[in-house]
Formats: structure tokens, C-alpha cells, sequence
């Protein structure tokens, strides 16, 4: 059975964007339809479809800019309809290692998301092509779903 997934992406140097590229390879090849956002606002995201977030981590530990606003529209939304994959891309040598990815968790549970499974965190010093890494992982993923 076909589902759609809403692909929502925080980048700044455009790793993420490559996950989120390789993961929408990984549905399409499924028999799945996908929406990527790049400039993801709240207002054009389905609610009712799967999730699949995948940020970076940018500065001292925060959100790419292109996500922010969307992450401030999630305080106070209803995302009780949503379930949610989370990816993160960071790099272990900072102490704020995934934490916009952590910050997207935070924000989805605390408005009434659910996450369908612990988030991937992707360390880019082990995995230098972090989109291998993350495909192998929604693959068993989509597999049990």
C-alpha cells in the first residue's frame, strides 16, 4: 500500500538536503510518494502523512535558518495526526552534536507528534556520505513499517 511521506529539511551547506534526496530515491523505489520542503512551512505540510525531518545541526547548536520559522510554528500546533522519522547530521568533536535534530524531537513531542522510532543521529566524521547511512536505516525501517 502506497503512503505519502512530507520530507522536511533543515540545511545549510546542503548534506541534509542530500539525505532527504536519497531517502525520497528510497520511496519512490517503494512505490511511495513524497513532498520535499526546503523552506518548510507548517501551512503545506500535511499533517495526516508520515513525517520524515532531516536537519543539520548549524552554529552553537541550532537550526539551519531555513528551518526556524518552521520550528517556531510548531509551539503551540496540534500535531497529534503526525507520525514522525527524525535524521540528524552533526559532528561528534562539538559538544552540541545533533542538537538541531534534538530540537526538531522536542518540538514534535511537545506538540503532540509521535516519533515511530529513536532518531537516527548521523556522526559525519564516521559516515562521510551521511545519505548511505541514513538510506541503510530508513530501509529496515520502511521494511517493518
Amino acid at each position: 500500500m502506497s503512503k505519502h511521506f512530507e520530507i522536511i529539511v533543515g540545511t545549510m551547506l546542503g548534506a541534509a538536503e542530500y539525505v532527504a534526496d536519497a531517502i525520497a530515491e528510497k520511496l519512490d523505489a517503494s512505490g511511495h510518494t513524497h513532498t520535499i520542503h526546503l523552506e518548510p512551512n507548517l501551512d503545506e505540510i500535511k499533517t495526516e502523512s508520515t513525517w520524515i525531518v532531516c536537519t543539520s545541526t548549524h552554529g552553537a547548536g541550532e537550526l539551519p535558518d531555513n528551518i526556524q520559522p518552521f520550528a517556531k510554528q510548531l509551539e503551540g500546533a496540534d500535531l497529534s495526526a503526525v507520525n514522525a522519522y527524525v535524521i540528524g547530521l552533526g559532528d561528534t568533536s562539538y559538544d552540541t552534536f545533533c542538537f538541531g535534530a534534538k530540537e526538531m524531537e522536542k518540538h514534535i513531542k511537545n506538540a503532540g507528534g509521535t516519533l515511530i522510532t529513536d532518531a537516527l543521529y548521523i556522526d559525519v566524521l564516521e559516515h562521510p556520505i551521511p545519505e548511505d547511512a541514513a538510506v541503510e536505516w530508513f530501509d529496515e525501517k520502511l521494511a517493518n513499517a
